[in-house]
């Protein structure tokens, strides 16, 4: 517990913003009636802020200063925090060095947060006034941030750039608004760390190695999602019946409905008969206890062999119109209760006879739940509304932000721009970087994704228009109960593949999104659907409403493309230079390409100054190259010359700038290439179409010459791609 230290006798001088409405001053908007923070509050309650994204939690639209224990340095975080907030104010307006843009609210939270924490900390180090404060302070200071220790203040660890950068911008911030400042204030002559950023002096990484979160691996992105997409399709009807089974028990005879009775000092010996005789003419078993009430009924003396220690008789008593069930009356109760349960038997009182589904294995049918208690059927439904988020954001890319600005009725009706075709949109908000209340957005989906979100509206409790689909949900915590129901009995019973214990968050899943559309068709996103969908519905959407949310994704994916293909062309020239040749009818382009290179890079070619055996220098000479390449499902295609692309003549159309990979014969095509690592297609390609034929009549004469040809085509494929590998000569 933290004592506040006295309050100074005189502070230098009244605050300038003493008595303000903070969010008149900072142009955020709050609905009529509700209680606008002032300056001089303790609490500034930010909570019904008009236009804050959902994604904000409640915690963080709270700013508390009591946590800042000496009372002069509480009211210098709230002059600080004010002016960031409102840096139009008139004694904001002419400091220096002070921002000129309003911060968020959030990123203001976590400045008051750092600067509580600085304060106190000087505090702790018998530090009176910030006019001490020097150098060696700010050095203390940032390397007490640094560091992880534990209890026995043991350096266990190391923190992120990030909170570095974090500890150092509080000491910049106190010095950039220090003239402001009515109770304290710091040397005004100080300048830690030599003026530097507080971006340098956390050592902050830049450029590409800036995004940390890495991409799921296949093994974990496969179970996860032909999980998710299995509970979407072959639960979610059945969990949408559940749940409001679950609803109308609650509603008629659960722990909060009323009863017709008031608690009975007799024992109501007509209703509940009246009520058991129903259960034993509709052989319906009577309802059961969970195990953990039945262990807290053993420990308060029943005996564990009671027949009725497992009977649920406080919902047997609501059902009759009774609140609660007395133990009293089981002395006239107790023998028609057990007669009933005899004959009928007791069971959990959710998903009791569950339809017959498909396992996942292709190991039969199993129904789709066993019966349930209350607890474990809203935990099951919360798994699936788990599984329709983890479609929705794996298939689309949607930002965490975006995600739960989701609302009930985003989904747009389907538009059929073709004969037989349709078109999803998801309607919502894009968030970062936008404005307060954000910039209102449209997603092109595929089926899949919208049947996701229509799902959760059918699973959402209070279904109306306007309301938040998914709301403010933990992700990461979510989707650690999805694991353990997967990988537990509930998920093994259906077939499906146990999933890793590794991290999953929105932010893996847009960015495993984004390399898996640059890498196509290397990578593959789930076995349910074909990627070349996704790719096709984010393109529709970034076509749509260019600048939009799936533009952004598309630039991210556009960036990824380019070092995939530059990465390819890396290896392909390694294997030049070791001997490994391409195959196909453009393998002899593309060898002279390499030893045009090569000769690039031949030191008896160039001048001895200007010769760099480098990486950097071969990939400078390859990134031109790798501009116009585009992979096929089993060539790579080099797409130099529209003229002289075969899809393109096939098609009708010369004026296009990329190749139609789904029209690509790579066996005639000249800008085409066959690599080793595409001989396993091939392999495939000629095995199942050797199957083919053998299963063909004697009458099927066109159909064999067709496959054939197929086959023979596969086998000329392979034989060069081998040869050109053994023979170290393009074929």
């Amino acid at each position: 517990m933290t004592t506040a230290l006295p309050v100074p006798a005189a502070f230098p001088g009244r605050s300038p913003f003493a008595g303000a409405d903070v969010c008149q001053h900072a142009g955020l908007a709050l609905p009529p009636g509700t209680r606008r923070p002032r300056f001089d509050d303790d609490l500034w309650d930010f909570t019904d802020v008009t236009g804050l994204p959902a994604s904000m939690p409640l915690a963080v639209r709270r700013f508390a200063y009591e946590p800042i224990i000496d009372l002069r340095w509480r009211m210098v975080a709230k002059e600080l925090v004010f002016a960031m907030l409102a840096p139009r104010h008139e004694a904001v307006a002419l400091l220096p060095r002070a921002n000129r843009t309003p911060v968020h609210l959030q990123t203001a939270n976590g400045r008051l947060g750092e600067a509580a924490r600085f304060l106190n900390w000087l505090a702790g180090q018998g530090v009176a006034s910030l006019g001490e404060v020097g150098d060696h302070h700010c050095e203390a200071y940032l390397l007490h941030r640094r560091h992880v220790l534990d209890e026995q203040g043991t350096v266990v660890g190391e923190r992120s750039p990030g909170t570095r950068r974090r500890a150092a911008q509080v000491i910049i911030d106190l010095l950039n608004y220090g003239e402001l400042f009515t109770a304290d204030r710091p040397d005004p002559s100080l300048r830690p760390w030599g003026g530097a950023t507080a971006t340098a002096v956390a050592e902050m990484p830049s450029g590409r190695s800036m995004n940390k979160t890495p991409p799921l691996s296949d093994g974990i992105l496969r179970p996860v999602l032909a999980a998710a997409l299995y509970l979407t399709s072959a639960i979610g009807p059945h969990a949408v019946a559940l749940n409001q089974e679950i609803k109308n028990a609650d509603q008629q005879w659960g722990r909060s409905a009323p009863g017709e009775f008031a608690r009975l000092s007799r024992a109501p010996v007509t209703e509940i008969t009246r009520l058991l005789e129903r259960y034993q003419h509709d052989g319906i078993p009577l309802p059961m206890l969970p195990g953990y009430l039945v262990s807290e009924r053993i420990a308060a003396g029943w005996t564990p062999g009671d027949p009725l220690i497992a009977v649920g008789l406080n919902t047997l008593a609501r059902q009759a119109g009774i609140s609660q069930f007395s133990l009293q009356w089981l002395t006239e109760l107790r023998e028609p209760i057990e007669a009933a349960s005899s004959a009928v038997g007791v069971q959990e009182m959710f998903a009791r006879n569950g339809a017959l589904i498909d396992r996942t294995d292709g190991q039969g049918q199993v129904p789709w739940s066993p019966p349930l208690h209350r607890l474990e059927a809203v935990a099951l439904v919360g798994v699936v509304r788990t599984a329709a988020a983890a479609v929705v954001a794996a298939v689309s890319g949607m930002r965490a932000c975006e995600l739960m600005e989701l609302q009930i009725g985003c989904r747009l009706p389907p538009e059929e721009p073709l004969p037989g075709t349709a078109r999803y949109r998801l309607a919502g908000k894009l968030i970062k970087g936008q404005p307060l209340g954000g910039t209102r957005d449209e997603w092109v989906v595929i089926e899949p994704a919208y049947q996701a979100a229509g799902l959760a509206e059918q699973l959402h409790d209070a279904p109306a228009d306007g309301g938040l689909l998914f709301g403010r949900i933990a992700f990461n915590v979510r989707y650690k109960w999805f694991r353990n129901w997967l990988n537990g009995p509930s998920g093994q019973r259906l077939g499906l593949e146990p999933i890793p214990d590794y991290p999953v968050s929105l932010r893996a899943l847009r960015r495993t999104l984004a390399i898996e559309l640059a890498y196509r068709p290397g990578g593959v996103l789930a076995a349910k659907f074909q990627l070349k969908h996704i790719a096709a519905a984010t393109t529709e959407g970034y076509v749509s409403r260019p600048g939009g949310a799936q533009a952004e994704l598309l630039a991210e994916v556009n960036q990824h493309e380019s070092e995939r293909n530059l990465a390819l062309l890396w290896d392909e020239f390694r294997n030049y230079q070791n001997g490994i040749m391409p195959a196909g009818p453009g393998a002899r382009e593309l060898t002279d390409f390499f030893a045009h290179v090569d000769a690039k890079l031949d030191p008896a070619e160039a001048p001895a100054a200007k010769v760099q055996r480098s990486d950097r220098e071969i990939r400078s000479l390859l990134t031109k190259r790798a501009g116009v390449l585009h992979l096929g499902t089993a060539n790579y295609c080099w797409f130099t010359d529209p003229s002289r692309a075969l899809c393109l003549k096939l098609a009708g159309d010369q004026s296009a700038d990329k190749p139609l990979i789904g029209m690509c014969d790579s066996a005639r095509c000249p800008q085409a290439t066959h690599h080793p690592c595409h001989r396993p297609v091939w392999a495939e390609h000629a095995e199942n179409t050797k199957t083919f034929l053998g299963q063909l009549g004697r009458t099927q004469k066109t159909e064999r010459a067709r496959l054939q040809a197929e086959y023979d085509r596969a086998v000329r494929v392979l034989e060069r791609i081998d040869g050109a590998a053994d023979a170290g000569e393009p074929a």
